[in-house]
């Protein structure tokens, strides 16, 4: 499977009042993907839409936060299924996610949040979808799931 097979989807955030039905338009465009790759800059908003998305699924709010310093947070949706949410951006090399089992966890078949996944971009699944999030002048947020 690629990501050709799916159709690009863009959608725009104009409040935070938004984010939940964002949230399930990702998880609608990512299809039966698991490995969702985030990329935007600083501040534009992926932990958030990774919130949004975990508590749709059923994740309890306060479970939820950015995993900046551990790098990794699991949750458990509703159905009992675990959500994987990384922030790779503390990852100096592609070494450091080989000795944190990275790829046991892309392997897994649970959905799995990647934020700065480019340290890794070689160990993701060629299924991956990729969700770009840029800060509009306006300070909505465009969001394009590839």
């Amino acid at each position: 499977m690629n990501t050709s097979e799916y159709s690009p989807l863009t959608i725009r955030i104009g409040s935070i009042e938004e984010l939940d039905r964002a949230a399930s338009h990702v998880l609608s465009a990512i299809g039966h993907r698991t490995v969702v790759a985030f990329h935007g800059a600083m501040g534009a908003g992926k932990t958030t839409l990774i919130n949004a998305i975990s508590r749709v699924l059923g994740a309890v709010d306060d479970a939820t936060s950015s995993p900046s310093f551990s790098i990794a947070n699991e949750y458990v949706g509703a159905d009992g299924d675990t959500i994987y949410h990384f922030d790779l951006y503390r990852l100096n090399d592609i070494e450091e996610a080989y000795d944190m089992g990275f790829e046991e966890y892309l392997d897994s078949g649970s959905l799995c949040l990647i934020e700065w996944p480019d340290i890794a971009e070689s160990l993701l699944p060629d299924d991956t979808a990729h969700v770009y999030i840029k800060e509009m002048d306006d300070g909505s947020r465009e969001v394009r799931i590839i």
